[in-house]
């Protein structure tokens, strides 16, 4: 009985025995995984995602590799730039693994490597710019550290996919001068458009005032103009009867020389009349003739309309005298 007991435990042993080693023989690799192989401590194959058989004790397993996209965060340093500046930067980094095998064999920590690789490289390319260059061209830092890890990490069977800047921190004093610069330079642009302002408006205003000007010329000129053409055309009224005068002179009408004569006279009294300094007008004249060159104007109205005028014998008056205004 005890030797069927003992039987029965050595049985066990080569059962579980028998269990692990078809165990450790029969690998499954995860979607997005490989596995490295090694053949008595020698790299002999890579093992992709589905079911593998290895030789029992001569083949194992030594690198479970990671093959999708991962993401990995650079720590902030500091970085001095080009003027002197000292400014505090972290980033992030994503990168996949492409070759197994070299990711396993040709780096020793992969992730370190890269992060110090990456860390590196960002204090030579922010080195190489000034403060304001530094703060204003995110995107082409970010190019140009990604073509230099990348470029670096291609021999180790990775692929960086893209390096971003996440925070450009300058000092706190740095921070306060930038904020009083900024604060100067829109002063100043205010301090200009407000300038132009003014400027623009004196121009509008100096053109309105050009344009009434220019406006004002040719109103006057127009009413010059009229004026002229009035007094061509009153000139030429006068002509037209003076020459009718002439004409019933030249024709031995003496009525004619007395309307002619009277209306000059009139119109001469008429102007002495309205002189403003003149109240009184004392002059010499001759009564009966201006008289009886009224009564010539008469007589000729008289014909004119054809009838005769009404005769009156005028009353005498002195030959000289005074005429009075109102």
């Amino acid at each position: 009985m005890s030797d069927f007991g003992g039987f029965g435990f050595f049985g066990f042993i080569l059962l579980a025995a028998a269990i692990w080693g078809l165990w450790s023989t029969v690998k499954i690799v995860p979607q997005g995984s490989n596995f490295t192989v090694e053949n008595l401590g020698r790299y002999t194959r890579t093992l992709v995602p589905g079911m593998h058989i290895l030789i029992p004790i001569l083949e194992k397993v030594t690198h479970r590799l990671n093959m999708k996209e991962q993401v990995m965060d650079i720590p902030s340093q500091d970085v001095i730039t080009r003027d002197n500046a000292m400014v505090t930067v972290d980033g992030v980094a994503f990168y996949q693994i492409l070759n197994a095998a070299k990711a396993a064999y040709e780096v020793d920590n992969l992730e370190r490597s890269i992060i110090n690789l990456t860390m590196t490289n960002i204090r030579t390319v922010m080195g190489s710019m000034d403060l304001d260059e530094l703060l204003s061209n995110r995107d082409q830092i970010n190019h140009r550290l990604l073509q230099v890890v990348d470029a670096a990490t291609e021999t180790w069977g990775v692929k960086v996919t893209r390096i971003e800047i996440k925070d450009i921190a300058p000092p706190r004093d740095l921070v306060d001068s930038m904020a009083r610069q900024m604060k100067a330079e829109r002063e100043k642009r205010a301090q200009i458009l407000e300038s132009e302002g003014l400027r623009q408006a004196a121009i509008l205003k100096a053109e309105g005032e050009k344009q009434a000007v220019v406006l004002e010329a040719e109103g006057r000129r127009e009413a010059a103009y009229r004026d002229a053409e009035a007094r061509e055309r009153a000139a030429e009224a006068e002509a037209k009867a003076t020459k009718m005068v002439s004409d019933a002179i030249a024709g031995g009408n003496v009525q004619a020389i007395n309307y002619f004569v009277a209306n000059n006279y009139m119109k001469a009294l008429e102007a002495l009349a309205k002189s403003p300094n003149q109240k009184i007008i004392m002059m010499p004249l001759e009564a009966s003739s201006v008289i009886g060159s009224l009564g010539g104007i008469a007589q000729i109205a008289g014909e004119a309309f054809g009838g005769d005028a009404p005769k009156s014998s005028p009353p005498r008056t002195p030959r000289s005298g005074s005429v009075p205004t109102t």
